[in-house]
């Protein structure tokens, strides 16, 4: 069967399936899920293979155990470690910090845009700013990948929800039936009603 640039755009793929399919056509297979997703696309859409090329390339650090605020995110053996978290708990007055999802998302900004001169500091005030905007990170490419994610959290949030136990089970249950049809990989009431037989063993008494 040819996959066509319609069929992989309305089908869920795992990350080990895109890097199995970049394999197949010769792309490259280092990278997000937003990453791949975005070779496959430009192959499908009938860019040679020989003219996608990775993103954002690995950094060379050099051996440097101490950091501060300016230190570089890239280049300068910074990485989201032990160290940058006791400078993290530091900097916002906690006595321990734990990394967010939005640090990670923004230092493979910094390589996909090649930002080299992007400071810790300039990492935690953009986290900041990231956060004070509520749902931006959602909105980025590498977020959109997360469905699975974003799929659970819309389910849970909905009064539907509230109506089963094992609100997990019921949610895996819904999340197949919309990963292996052809419409939007995303929570919809008219899910509950449309599966209402298949999740009725799990509805409250």
């Amino acid at each position: 069967m040819v996959l066509t640039l319609k069929d992989f755009e309305q089908t869920y793929f795992y990350k080990t399936e895109l890097i199995q399919l970049c394999k197949v056509y010769g792309l490259p297979t280092y990278g997000t899920k937003a990453e791949l997703n975005k070779y496959l696309t430009l192959y499908l859409s009938g860019t040679p293979a020989c003219d996608i090329k990775v993103n954002r390339k690995h950094t060379t650090s050099r051996n440097k155990t101490k950091i501060t605020l300016e230190t570089k995110i890239l280049g300068e053996g910074f990485s989201l470690n032990q160290e940058a978290r006791k400078l993290f708990a530091e900097y916002f007055g906690k006595e321990k910090f734990s990394f967010k999802k939005e640090m990670a998302v923004i230092k493979r900004q910094a390589e996909y845009n090649g930002e080299t001169k992007m400071t810790v500091r300039d990492l935690l005030e953009r986290y900041q700013e990231m956060v004070g905007q509520g749902n931006v990170l959602r909105e980025t490419a590498e977020e959109a990948t997360y469905q699975w994610n974003n799929f659970v959290r819309d389910f849970c949030k909905s009064s539907e929800s509230q109506n089963y136990h094992q609100k997990l089970k019921v949610a895996a249950i819904l999340w197949e039936k919309v990963k292996n049809s052809k419409n939007d990989k995303k929570f919809e009431a008219s899910l509950v009603q449309k599966y209402e037989k298949d999740i009725s063993n799990y509805m409250n008494k």
